[in-house]
């Protein structure tokens, strides 16, 4: 079940693509966007993270910290930040249980995987309050970044 805006947001720690750890509640102070991905290097998720990484300023700009977050090992997204030139952090929820509190894992995906991480955004308020939850059946779906940043933009 995903947590709901109002809500506490459900507290992590998870290794980054540079293998060290980011853990949620450190970041209290500052706004948080959770943008969980199905898997690296795929089109849909290349487009949106894309457009995140040339939009940088917007979020900077609500004191936003953007954290990507995947079950794909460390080493995986290592290389797909390098490529892409993300200029946020992308996290391995390899072990799953981060995207499972947040409600965002499918069960069954494409070609038999299980455990692939849905497309979901979660804006977190600089107190550790969800203020905006989105979680997507459909990975060919983009978030609504029209909402996203309205509510970023309401937080400040």
């Amino acid at each position: 079940m995903k947590p709901e805006a109002g809500q506490a947001a459900p507290d992590f720690t998870l290794y980054n693509s540079e293998k060290e750890k980011v853990t949620l509640s450190h970041l209290k102070g500052k706004n948080v966007l959770l943008l969980f991905f199905p898997q690296a290097f795929t089109g849909t998720c290349t487009k949106e993270l894309c457009s995140v990484r040339d939009d940088i300023s917007r979020y900077s700009n609500a004191e936003a910290q953007v954290l990507g977050i995947s079950v794909d090992s460390v080493f995986t997204l290592k290389k797909y930040k390098e490529d892409h030139h993300y200029n946020f952090p992308l996290l391995s929820d390899f072990n799953k249980d981060v995207s499972a509190a947040y409600g965002s894992l499918y069960h069954d995906w494409i070609l038999d995987m299980k455990g692939v991480s849905k497309r979901s955004a979660f804006i977190i308020d600089k107190s550790g309050i969800i203020r905006y939850a989105e979680v997507l059946e459909s990975a060919g779906d983009l978030p609504n970044f029209e909402a996203i940043n309205a509510t970023l933009s309401s937080l400040n």
